[in-house]
């Protein structure tokens, strides 16, 4: 990869949409104007690294020509040091660009629905579905975001059987994305006498929310059910009944929402998980289309896949994917998750910079 040719063409692009940016007629296209922007902000950050990329390799340029044609021991000494340190900076500076060249994805900006499942454990999995729980939670509160109980089915000893939830905020899908996956637990459940390090699993879905435009459901699509929360029902007249479940029948999918004690809300909350299943189904087919000749960047993002293991008697937390461990589980559960998540986020990136060399060179 050319880099400075790269950057350049970067700089003409970036010229180009700042002066859209001026224009006043951009913003009566909201739609578009989010697009400019975007693509805007993502240059103006690339801008910065190539002003300071140019500033170094003048830097290199000036300091080999002052070792060659100095006669001042002194100074031919001064310009071996510095340019020894700009030799060694010059990689770190470039791997950075490379990273930063990689426009990002659209759908990083939306927000999620994240939904938990327990799976092998009985008991003590539905307890680890509660502490994933907490710990997203915890998380969000860090960064800001918003977060809000979409439905939950809790189980006799605390835990939940299911839970999902929404966050919102700033660059959630795109922090979050990759924590779609099989979460193994291992530790001494509170119920056993013996001692013995049990293992159980959940699986965690993140969907990016999507809006009325992005999924359009047509009403004849979709059949309404009511029910009495917390019991399996099924259609009834009675208004009292406030749990409402929807089958969106060309693809079979059903979701129930009981949370609300309004009926007309958990409506509103059914449509929004329903409308989000729809679209990450559709980004689905779409991923698996492009991806085609190489699989998602951290991992297949397939939920039946084990992405991460919990230890508690060894205080540790292993992403399989990207062969992280860190011994610091206790202070993960508590929401400080940036080390592990910034790691996929470059592994995600490095990936798909190789992938697109690489398809450059074939082409």
């Amino acid at each position: 990869m050319d880099l400075l040719k790269k950057l350049e063409d970067c700089k003409k692009r970036f010229d180009e949409l700042s002066a859209r940016v001026m224009d006043g007629d951009l913003v009566k296209d909201v739609e578009k104007y989010k697009d400019v922007m975007r693509e805007h902000g993502h240059l103006s950050e690339l801008m910065e690294l190539y002003g300071e990329y140019k500033k170094m390799l003048d830097g290199i340029e000036s300091d080999t020509e002052l070792i060659t044609n100095e006669d001042d021991h002194d100074l031919k000494e001064m310009a071996r040091e510095e340019l020894k340190s700009l030799e060694e900076q010059k990689p770190l500076l470039e791997e950075k660009i490379k990273l930063k060249l990689i426009p990002p994805d659209p759908l990083d900006e939306k927000n999620i629905i994240v939904e938990i499942r327990n799976g092998v454990g009985g008991d003590e999995a539905s307890l680890f579905v509660a502490d994933l729980y907490e710990m997203y939670a915890r998380f969000a509160e860090m960064k800001g975001w918003k977060y809000e109980i979409m439905n939950s089915t809790p189980t006799e000893v605390g835990g939940y059987k299911e839970i999902s939830f929404s966050l919102s905020g700033k660059f959630v899908y795109g922090t979050l994305r990759w924590e779609g996956g099989v979460h193994r637990v291992q530790r001494v459940p509170a119920t056993e006498a013996q001692g013995r390090i049990h293992t159980s699993t959940v699986t965690v879905a993140v969907l990016p929310e999507a809006s009325e435009t992005d999924i359009v459901i047509k009403p004849e699509d979709v059949r309404i059910d009511v029910m009495r929360a917390g019991g399996p029902g099924g259609q009834c007249v009675n208004t009292t009944d406030s749990a409402v479940r929807l089958t969106h029948i060309p693809t079979g999918l059903v979701v129930i929402q009981q949370d609300e004690k309004s009926q007309i809300k958990n409506k509103a909350k059914a449509f929004r998980v329903l409308r989000a299943r729809l679209f990450d189904l559709e980004e689905s087919k779409k991923r698996a289309e492009r991806d085609a000749a190489r699989k998602s960047m951290v991992g297949s993002g397939d939920r039946s896949e084990r992405i991460r293991t919990y230890n508690f008697p060894q205080n540790r937390v292993t992403d399989h994917r990207i062969n992280l461990t860190l011994y610091k589980l206790d202070q993960f559960m508590l929401g400080y998750m940036d080390e592990m998540l910034d790691a996929l986020n470059v592994y995600a990136k490095e990936e798909q910079l190789k992938a697109d060399v690489s398809e450059l060179a074939h082409d």
